[in-house]
Parts: C-alpha cells; structure tokens; sequence
C-alpha cells in the first residue's frame, strides 16, 4: 500500500509501514498500564495494543524495554506555524482586521507555514497534534487541529474548524473598547445578530433587514456557534469575567469553554456544574496584570478535583504567546503534579480529554486499535524533566527532522583546530 503527500510542491509516494513497538510500558490511557506491552502499526493506524501480540515477520521493530510509551501529546492552544519570529510583523499570521474587532469568518489555519522551523521543536518533545488559534479582538476567528507530519497544509489539518475564538476579558485588546462590560454587551449583540441573520437571510439579502454589528460572512461564520455546533473558546482570566461568559452561554445556549482561566479555580464549582472545559498551564504564579491577580499553580489541580474537563496547554495560550514554548507541554503536565493534580489527570489532560473536549476522541488521545497512530517512545516518565522522546511517531511514520537546535548543536560539537578562545 502506498501514501501519498505534497511535500514543497511535488508529490511524494512512501511505502506504508508496519511498525512494532515492543516490551515497554504502554499507557493506553483507555485502561490501566501494560507491563511488557507491545503497540503493532500498520498503514498509520494502530492494528493491535497488548501483552502479547505476534509481530508480522515484516514489521520494523522498536525496542521500548525499559521505556515507556503514549499517546503523542495534544497541545490544545497555540499559533504553532503562525508566528515564526514575534516581533516581526511579517511573520505573524494571527490577527485579522475585521469590523470593529469582529473577524468570525477568519480562518487562521490557511496562514499556517508546514516549513515552519517552530514544528520540529515541539514535535521532538513527543507533541503530535496542536489547535492553531487566533488572537486579538472581540472575535479573533476560528482555530484548527493540526499533525504536525511533513507535507503541505492539507496533510496536517485534522479538524477545521474546531471552536470559534473570543475574547472578553480585556477591553483595551479586543477591537479598542473601553470597559469589560462593553465587551460583553458588544458579544451579546453580536450573538442576537447571528441568530436573527440566520432566520432572515432573504431578507438581508434584497436588504429587507435592520443593519447588522457583523459583515455577512461573519454572521455565517457565527451561526454553528448559536446552533451549538461549534464552541465558543473564550480567552479570559479574571473570575467575575469567566462568571460572565458561563451567564452569556447558559442565555444564548452556547457550547463554552474557558482558555486561559487563570482565576478559573475561584469559580470550580459553577465551571463544574455548567460543564465548561478549561485551557489552563500549570507554570505560572506570578500576576502579570489585575486580571490575573489570584494566579495559582495549583489551578489545575483543584479544577479537575471539583470535576472540571481541564486541558493543560503550553504558556503560549490562545493569546499573544511564544510559539518556542508550544514544546513544554510535558513540563506543564509535571507541574501540575507537582502541584496537586494526579499523574493520571495529568496524563489525560494532554491526550484523551483535549481530544474528547475537541471532538476527534474516535481517532486521536488513547492508544487503541484503529486509531491515528500517533505514538511516543519516552526514556522514562514523560513529566519528568530529565526525559526525552526518544522516538516520535506521527500518523504511524517515525519523524526525525533535525530541529534548528539539533543542527547547531551538532555543528558545534566539535570546533575547528585553529579555534582560539578571546
């Protein structure tokens, strides 16, 4: 069997491979742990996951003894190919202009670089998958889940679109307005639009209809979000203000979720009851503004217990981020262990949950047959600081693209003779 990518333009023809991952200890995160287990790929699925399994003689063999094996992570917020350098504006593809900070129909995917020198970073610290959001205005736009596999931007989109992106909680951000109750004032508006555009189109269109906040394409771009088709993803930190989109969708009857939520812990109980996930780090505790005044590392930790889905995500957020810090995700997870979350949650925090919450569980975050084989080797627990991804499998097909890091280190390793210290 034969597959087939454009890679730089020209299409590319690669023999399917069978894979066998052997004898580490497989977290399938679907049960418990296997002792010895073994993982069997072919065609870039997952045939078989158990203890004892018999290996096609043709099968290339991984040996995992004394390692351990998971799912690739899923880092669920980042502008991973958006931005290469951040304060060239050039570079940055992640903003859109829209009409007074309303840029529904904005897909930022279709600005995404495949040739990015940001992917093989994040993809050598054992992530798989990543959201691509917008950022900026009252609506950014709407966010995409990628592979990171080589090809072009058709190979690697799983899921497009995958949430519409919002934000309420920082007026001087989010299209120039000058107070948090304008901005939700503003959503509400945006939202009755939607939902009477939807109802009158013939009318708008022999303009029969009163005038709109939102072009035409931006009202069509909102209406999964009022059907309830596709999650609002609100960026947003301070509580009173995450208090106020769980009143905005229980009133508009929209599907939620929370990015950010620095301050989402004060309110578990109502994230909780309303079942509102939330896209959270677990590396900061240090206030950056006063809409992060109750910042916690133990967030995570007391979200999850209270019995909210929580997402752990790379610092960079859905908001102005570092692209380079998409690849901490690991880091992320161990410390939110270290302050108070189970390795388990933890575990499902980066595989199974975001995939759940997102809507790809039937293909991505567990390792169970017929599943996208995206698959790490680790050299021991993947939350510790000292492990590396030793092998990284990506739609069943190991990648080892250098990263910019790995060839500067391998050009200096070894300095020229006539090298003279100043």
């Amino acid at each position: 069997m034969r597959a087939v990518i454009l890679l730089l333009g020209t299409a590319v023809t690669l023999e399917a491979q069978t894979i066998a991952i052997t004898g580490g200890r497989v977290y399938t995160v679907a049960g418990t742990p296997i002792e010895n287990g073994t993982v069997l790929i072919r065609d870039g699925r997952i045939a078989q996951v158990g203890a004892n399994i018999s290996i096609p003689a043709d099968a290339r063999r991984i040996d995992a003894a004394g390692k351990w094996v998971t799912p690739g992570l899923i880092n669920a917020s980042t502008q991973l190919g958006l931005v290469e350098v951040g304060l060239e504006q050039p570079t940055r593809d992640v903003s859109a202009r829209g009409r007074e900070g309303i840029a529904a129909a904005f897909t930022v995917w279709e600005g995404l670089n495949p040739a990015s020198v940001m992917l093989a970073p994040a993809r050598g610290e054992g992530i798989t998958t990543v959201v691509v959001a917008p950022s900026g205005g009252l609506i950014a736009g709407q966010a995409a889940i990628v592979d990171l596999v080589d090809g072009s931007l058709s190979d690697m989109i799983v899921r497009a679109p995958v949430g519409m992106v919002a934000q309420i909680g920082s007026p001087g951000a989010a299209g120039g307005l000058g107070a948090r109750a304008e901005l939700t004032v503003r959503l509400k508006e945006l939202l009755e639009d939607a939902r009477a555009y939807s109802r009158r189109r013939a009318d708008y269109d022999r303009n029969a209809a009163r005038s709109f906040v939102a072009s035409r394409l931006d009202l069509e771009a909102m209406i999964p979000v009022v059907e309830g088709r596709l999650p609002l993803i609100v960026a947003v930190d301070r509580a009173s203000d995450i208090e106020a989109a769980l009143q905005i969708a229980s009133e508009y009857g929209v599907r939620l979720m929370i990015a950010g939520g620095t301050e989402a812990w004060l309110v578990a109980d109502k994230l909780a009851a309303a079942r509102v996930p939330v896209f959270i780090g677990a590396m900061n505790n240090i206030p950056g503004s006063f809409a992060t005044l109750a910042s916690y590392q133990e967030s995570a930790g007391i979200l999850r217990r209270a019995g909210v889905d929580v997402i752990l995500i790379g610092d960079a957020g859905v908001s102005d981020g570092q692209t380079f810090n998409v690849r901490n995700l690991k880091q992320e997870a161990g410390n939110a262990v270290a302050y108070g979350m189970s390795w388990d949650d933890a575990l499902r925090a980066v595989t199974s949950v975001p995939a759940r919450v997102l809507g790809i569980a039937d293909r991505y975050g567990t390792l169970e047959a017929g599943k996208v084989a995206n698959v790490v080797v680790w050299s021991g627990d993947p939350f510790e600081f000292s492990t590396r991804a030793e092998h990284v499998l990506v739609r069943g097909r190991e990648i080892t693209t250098p990263s910019r890091q790995d060839m500067l280190q391998q050009r200096y390793r070894t300095l020229p003779p006539d090298y003279r210290k100043p």
